[in-house]
Parts: structure tokens; sequence; C-alpha cells
């Protein structure tokens, strides 16, 4: 399954954390962070809870970056 959510950070390195971060969620398969559009693309593994999985990948991100945002 894939979704994409709205982003709020402040520049192109910490989009870049961002996209490193949420990689490294388990239950993530792959993730894409866009600076210019603001966006993160994640597809998550089979069987993954988008929800639960998303409340990491915010947690994961918030760790390494702490005023970025996702707005689930």
């Amino acid at each position: 399954m894939k979704k994409s959510y709205k982003i709020d950070v402040d520049c192109a390195a910490c989009a870049d954390k961002m996209e490193v971060a949420a990689n490294r969620t388990p239950g993530v398969r792959e993730a894409s962070v866009s600076f210019m559009a603001l966006k993160m693309k994640v597809e998550f593994e089979d069987g993954a809870d988008p929800d639960a999985v998303m409340r990491e990948v915010l947690a994961n991100c918030k760790r390494v970056e702490s005023d970025c945002e996702i707005f689930l």
C-alpha cells in the first residue's frame, strides 16, 4: 500500500534526514520526501498497519529533526 502525506520542514537537508529516518522504520518498504512539494510518499510492507507505522515514522523523524511535522 502506498500513501502520500503533507509535511512541514525548513530545508532540503532536513527533508533528507526525514527520508533516512522514515526508511529505517519497521513496516516501511520505501519512503521518499520531496522538499519542493512538501510531501512524503510511503510504501508500506505487506500486512503493516499504516497508522501505527506512521506514528513511529513521525517519532523517528522528530528525533533527527525536532521541528519537522507530518500531517497524518
